[in-house]
């Protein structure tokens, strides 16, 4: 999986996060399609986080790139 790809969206997406007071770091893009992310800042406390890299994130990820099949979020 192309991990320039995977920043392109995320660069997408950071606004969005930025707005709310968080953000978003790449972790890793991993061969078996998952993406690790860790999300910082307002987000990383928020108790809407997972829903925010489920819904958002993966979403995102999944509608412009196929290849990604789960994106998870680590701690730090």
């Amino acid at each position: 999986m192309d991990e320039e790809k995977v920043k392109v969206i995320i660069e997408k997406i950071r606004p969005q996060l930025q707005m709310d007071g968080g953000d978003v770091e790449l972790v890793s893009v991993e061969e078996d399609g998952t993406v690790k992310v860790r999300l910082m800042g307002h987000c990383a406390g928020c108790p809407m986080s997972q829903q925010t890299v489920k819904f958002g994130i993966e979403r995102a990820l999944k509608t412009h790139i196929p290849e990604v099949k789960e994106v998870i979020s680590v701690p730090f």
